[in-house]
């Protein structure tokens, strides 16, 4: 969960960052023909642009972000037989995967957690929380580093950007004809772009935002079912099933609160926004 919050909010903070930019430098001129009017073909080159370059600019900066953002101190040198073992864990199940050995790494947090970040299967982190180590069994933690393993195999990270990259386009290039629309049919603007244009393009694209993001939410809970399957390949299915009941026994994770909007609550409504299915959905996909 932890990397699709990290994703997901610096993919926002880019995009909006990147609209603002473009527009100040004039790149909306793309969409200028005669004073200005809808030309939907570089509406749609503009859209893209913006839209995968915010989303490949998060995927780059992602392993940086989320060292920063959890304080994940990565092992160089192991200092302690915890250390020492997580690295081999990691190790052997990266072999078994066909990946590059991954940069491991632990992080202060109470609560049972562990995430795998990065731009390439070339160039992943792996990271676990000092929780996870507390209150599992070393089959247990080896079981959750293989599922982080198995998203680093799978091309989690990658796949998942051209996903946002995709969703991202269509929420611009969408606002964008709904503001235009209204700025030409309600308020009769004849020429270039009225107030309502930034109005409810700015408007429409938070609403079909948040709408996009059920989508990507989607993707990231088949994922989960995915990396789960691969998982339980490398250690053993019993294995998988004892480190996801171990979670389900635990209490909820708590996560900054800047992070809450990803959090998994209860509710239909909530579901639809959960990065993770229901741990029971997990293990009964387990078989």
């Amino acid at each position: 969960m932890l990397r699709i919050a990290l994703f997901l909010g610096t993919n926002i903070a880019i995009i909006a960052l990147l609209s603002v930019t473009f527009s100040l430098l004039g790149f909306e001129g793309l969409l200028k023909n005669n004073g200005v009017d809808l030309d939907l073909q570089a509406l749609l080159v503009y859209a893209a642009v913006i839209g995968f370059a915010g989303s490949f600019i998060s995927l780059f900066i992602s392993k940086w972000m989320a060292k920063r953002a959890m304080g994940v101190m990565v092992i160089t040198q192991p200092r302690t037989n915890t250390e020492r073992w997580l690295l081999n864990t990691v190790k052997n199940l990266a072999e078994k995967s066909n990946i590059p050995m991954p940069e491991v790494g632990i992080f202060q947090n109470p609560s049972p957690n562990a995430f795998a970040t990065g731009a390439s299967k070339n160039s992943s982190l792996i990271a676990v929380s000092t929780g996870l180590l507390d209150v599992m069994t070393d089959n247990e933690v080896e079981a959750v580093l293989a599922h982080e393993v198995a998203h680093v195999a799978n091309g989690d990270m990658v796949t998942m950007t051209l996903v946002q990259g995709v969703v991202n386009t269509f929420v611009i290039f969408l606002s964008r004809v709904i503001g235009f629309i209204v700025d030409r049919v309600i308020f009769k603007v004849e020429r270039g772009h009225g107030p309502a244009f930034w109005i409810v393009s700015i408007v429409a694209e938070l609403i079909l935002g948040v709408l996009a993001m059920m989508i990507t939410m989607w993707f990231s809970r088949y994922r989960e079912f995915r990396a789960d399957k691969l998982a339980a390949q490398l250690v053993g299915k019993r294995n998988m099933r004892a480190a996801l009941e171990r979670l389900q026994m635990s209490s909820s994770p708590k996560i900054p609160d800047d992070m809450a909007a990803f959090a998994i609550n209860a509710g239909k409504v909530s579901k639809l926004f959960s990065s993770h299915p229901p741990i029971q959905a997990r293990i009964d996909a387990l078989g």
